[in-house]
C-alpha cells in the first residue's frame, strides 16, 4: 500500500498505512486534531479560534489561523456567520511591499476603497481595513480565517498570482482588483489594461512622437498587459520597441523622478512618456520642468488612472481613465455573489483616454 502522512505534535509526519476514505466531516476532525496537538491547546481551543471566539486571545487566534492554512484546513465559519447575519464585515486588503514603499494614502487606493466602502455601505456591511506583505498574499485570508469577515476583498494581485490561486482551491471567499491571467481559479474585477496601453502610445504616435518611455514594473499583470498594448501600438507602426525606453519602476513617485532624471542624463531621445499611473506621470512633468524641457512642446505625458488631481494638475493630464468608481461597486457585487455560492467569471472593464494639455504636437524647431 502506499504511504500517507500524518501530522503529530513534534511538527514531523509519520508515514502510515493508507487506509479507506474519509468523509469531510472525519477528515475536518483530523485536522483539527492535528491543529491542535502542532498549537499545544485543546480540540476545542482550536473551534473557538477558528470562530473568532473573544474567549482566546487574538495572538493564538492568529497562530492557529496560520497552522490551519498550513495544513489546508477549510474553514466555513465566514459562510455560516453571514447566513446567520452574525457577522456584516468585509476584508478589504491592501498588499504592502516593502521594497517599493508604496503607501495606502496613494490616490488610486484612497478611491478605490472609498468606492468599495460605498457599495459596502449600501448593503449595510462594514469594511475591514487590512494590509499585508506582498510576499504572502496568503496572508489575505486571515481576517476570514478568524471569522472576522465573512470575505475578502484585495487591492492587485502583485507577484503572486499563484498564492491566490491557493487561497480560491481551498474555497476561500475572494475577489481580486487586477488582471484576467490563465489557468486562474479566483474572480478578478479589473480594467481593460492592454486596450488602454495601446489607445494612450496611439495618442502619441498621432502626435508625431516616435520615441516613447514607458515607466511602470512589467513583473505585476496589470502594467504587463499595459506594457503589452504599448508594443502593439508601436508594432503597428512599424516602430521599434527600444528597450532603453522601457523603464522598470515601483508605483512610487521618487522612481519617476530618479527615471527621467537618469534618461536625461544618458542623453537617451525621449519625446514622450506613458506612465503607468498618474502620480508617475505628474512626478516626471515636475522632473522634466526642472531640466529645463517644456510639457507637452517638447516631451508630451500620458498618465494612468484619471485620479481627480489629474484634471486640475498644471498643464492638465492626459490619461487613461480607470472606471475605479464602477470597480469598487462591481467587486462587492462579485463578492457577494460568491458568497452565495455562484462561481463568478472574471469582468473586464472598459477604459477611455481622456484628451487634455500633456499632449499635442511637437513644436516646430
Amino acid at each position: 500500500m502506499m504511504p500517507v502522512l500524518r501530522f503529530h505534535g513534534n511538527g514531523m509526519a509519520e508515514k502510515r498505512a493508507k487506509s479507506p476514505p474519509l468523509s469531510a466531516a472525519a477528515r475536518q476532525r483530523l485536522q483539527m486534531a492535528d491543529i491542535a496537538r502542532l498549537a499545544g491547546v485543546s480540540t476545542s481551543t482550536v473551534s473557538r479560534a477558528l470562530s473568532g471566539s473573544p474567549v482566546v486571545n487574538e495572538e493564538t487566534r492568529a497562530r492557529i489561523a496560520e497552522l490551519a492554512r498550513s495544513v489546508n484546513y477549510t474553514i466555513n465559519v465566514g459562510a455560516k456567520n453571514l447566513r446567520l447575519q452574525q457577522n456584516r464585515t468585509v476584508a478589504v486588503v491592501v498588499p504592502y511591499e516593502a521594497a517599493s514603499g508604496q503607501h495606502v494614502s496613494d490616490p488610486f487606493f484612497l478611491r478605490m476603497l472609498g468606492s468599495i466602502a460605498d457599495a459596502l455601505t449600501e448593503r449595510g456591511f462594514d469594511m475591514l481595513l487590512s494590509r499585508v506583505d506582498a510576499e504572502r498574499l496568503d496572508a489575505a485570508a486571515l481576517p476570514y480565517d478568524t471569522g472576522r469577515a465573512v470575505g475578502v476583498i484585495l487591492i492587485g494581485q502583485w507577484h503572486h498570482h499563484d498564492q491566490l490561486n491557493e487561497l480560491a482551491a481551498r474555497q476561500v471567499p475572494m475577489v481580486v482588483w487586477g488582471a484576467h491571467m490563465p489557468q486562474q481559479l479566483y474572480c478578478t474585477v479589473g480594467s481593460d489594461n492592454f486596450a488602454g496601453g495601446d489607445a494612450a502610445v496611439e495618442h502619441l504616435i498621432g502626435l508625431g512622437r516616435r520615441r516613447i518611455a514607458f515607466f511602470g514594473d512589467i513583473g505585476l499583470p496589470e502594467v504587463a498587459q499595459r506594457h503589452a498594448g504599448y508594443r502593439q501600438a508601436l508594432t503597428r507602426h512599424r516602430l521599434a520597441p527600444d528597450p532603453k525606453l522601457v523603464v522598470p519602476m515601483a508605483f512610487v513617485a521618487a522612481r519617476a523622478r530618479a527615471a527621467v532624471q537618469d534618461l536625461i542624463n544618458r542623453k537617451i531621445e525621449f519625446d514622450a512618456i506613458f506612465a503607468c499611473s498618474d502620480v508617475l506621470a505628474m512626478t516626471a512633468i515636475s522632473t522634466l520642468r526642472e531640466n529645463g524641457r517644456q510639457v507637452p512642446a517638447d516631451v508630451a505625458v500620458v498618465g494612468y488612472d484619471d485620479i481627480e488631481m489629474a484634471a486640475y494638475f498644471n498643464p492638465p493630464l492626459t490619461t487613461v481613465r480607470q472606471a475605479i468608481d464602477a470597480g469598487g461597486k462591481t467587486l462587492v457585487d462579485a463578492l457577494f455573489s460568491v458568497l452565495a455560492g455562484k462561481r463568478e467569471l472574471p469582468q473586464v472593464l472598459p477604459t477611455e483616454l481622456i484628451i487634455r494639455s500633456t499632449t499635442a504636437p511637437p513644436r516646430t524647431r
